[in-house]
């Protein structure tokens, strides 16, 4: 796997990389800005970029608009955004297409559950920080169709947004797979989603609608 890496501390890019290339990943840039990480991207044409949402020049959302440049440029292009708070706006637009991650700064730290997400996404797969997603899940309108999820049915979902599969979220919650198949199930009719929407699919049509139905912050 090529990678750019886009982040404007010099401590925090150089560490990153070099633990990217200890586990096997190819680091083919690094850029301390915007501007710099897509011109990076055109002349690398990586599978995957590693975009910080706040970088210079203005240390806004620099980071998430090149994202968007980035993806509407190289369609195919994994991508995973990191901040240092939960900002939830940049994932609507980005989410949709597959192929995206938004990630909390600390998540790094769990290191074979943060190279395992940089592997789903380049694969066309997505990885949501479950503080993104439980910010998502928290808005909820009195007649939005998610106050009829059960407790449980609402954890896993929350797995789901995350990009885990049935399995996964059996591990994860000590389920037998058949029950966690139940709670899909039941979760897709309720929310009146496709019941055949399978792998990322399945989570991207999740997002779509909980993100129609979420606030920006």
């Amino acid at each position: 796997m090529r990678i750019v890496i886009g982040e404007d501390s010099v401590l925090f890019r150089e560490g990153l990389a070099r633990l990217l290339e200890d586990h096997g990943l190819a680091v083919v840039a690094t850029a301390g800005d915007a501007s710099g990480a897509l011109e990076a991207i055109r002349l690398h044409r990586p599978d995957l970029a590693i975009l910080d949402v706040r970088m210079p020049p203005d240390l806004a959302d620099d980071g998430a608009r090149a994202a968007g440049v980035a993806r509407s440029e190289f369609p195919d292009l994994g991508i995973v955004l990191l901040s240092q708070h939960v900002e939830t706006r940049h994932s609507v637009d980005l989410v949709g297409g597959g192929g995206f991650g938004y990630l909390l700064k600390d998540r790094v730290l769990d290191v074979d559950d943060f190279i395992a997400a940089l592997r789903r996404v380049a694969a066309g797969g997505s990885a949501l920080d479950p503080e993104v997603v439980a910010r998502l899940l928290v808005v909820r309108r009195r007649d939005s169709p998610l106050t009829l999820l059960t407790a449980r049915e609402t954890e896993v979902l929350g797995l789901m947004a995350e990009g885990r599969t049935n399995a996964g979220i059996s591990s994860r919650l000590w389920l037998t797979e058949r029950t966690v198949e139940t709670h899909v199930s039941s979760i897709m009719a309720k929310l009146n989603l496709p019941a055949d929407a399978h792998d990322h699919r399945r989570v991207l049509a999740v997002l779509a609608y909980l993100n129609s139905r979420a606030t920006a912050f």
